[in-house]
């Protein structure tokens, strides 16, 4: 009888996730992962991560201007972000292992939300809010980018909320070009008047690397090709003949 038990309970079919599922459960993790860190390393310039999902393990990448900070002496802070990031979605050491490893950001003129954070702690020790934007925007562009365009709304003078908006360069802002050239962060400001909202778009140069900017090149970029010289021509026909 106790065989026939074991054989019963064995027998139950494992449920499968659909990849529709899989695909939201991915997005609402990823989504309040980045929630928990950007109030978290708010202050570290915290400027995005990045997961990769093995069968042993997760690893989250976290992308920060202030490194040193972020891991913190002898490796402290990240060991709490790890713990924290265990207990919240249910991982352990053994088969479910999850790993935080901290890595600095190259160009700091580059990462809209490293710039949407140091706008949001000028803001909160009174700085004016023209000359903050001016700045960044003057920071942004000597660090070589395409163009930017800073959004500052809310309370900003008197009762009446309005939106100021600072541009500086070329941005694109349609199409497949503004998935891959914008990068694009938003910060929230408790003031005693109201909540200010930040939104920085930064447009990214061409580069080859992928480091500071973008592998990819605009649709509507037209390389010339120099012309050929007259040995060159030669030997394209004999090649030919």
């Amino acid at each position: 009888q106790e065989d026939t038990m074991a054989e019963e309970g064995s027998a139950k079919p494992i449920k499968k996730m659909s990849l529709k599922r899989k695909f939201v459960a991915d997005g609402v993790f990823q989504a309040e992962l980045n929630e928990f860190l950007t109030r978290c390393l708010g202050k570290e310039g915290y400027a995005g991560l990045e997961i990769r999902v093995t069968n042993v393990s997760t690893e989250i990448r976290i992308k920060a201007t202030k490194y040193k900070e972020v891991v913190g002496p002898n490796n402290r802070r990240i060991k709490e972000l790890v713990s924290l990031v265990q207990k919240r979605f249910n991982y352990d050491n053994d088969s479910n292992k999850v790993e935080l490893v901290a890595q600095s950001v190259k160009n700091r003129g580059l990462t809209a939300a490293g710039q949407a954070e140091s706008l949001k702690y000028k803001l909160l020790h009174g700085f004016p809010v023209r000359v903050v934007a001016h700045s960044a925007l003057r920071f942004i562009m000597k660090n070589n980018a395409v163009g930017a365009e800073v959004i500052i709304s809310g309370k900003l003078r008197g009762q009446r909320a309005k939106a100021q908006k600072y541009k500086s360069g070329y941005i694109i802002s349609t199409g497949q070009p503004k998935l891959d050239f914008i990068d694009q962060a938003v910060r929230h400001i408790e003031l005693r008047q109201g909540v200010l909202g930040i939104k920085v778009s930064i447009m990214l140069p061409h580069d080859e690397t992928g480091e500071e900017g973008t592998k990819k090149l605009l649709p509507d970029v037209v390389e010339i090709l120099k012309p050929k010289t007259e040995t060159e021509q030669i030997v394209v026909l004999q090649q030919l003949q």
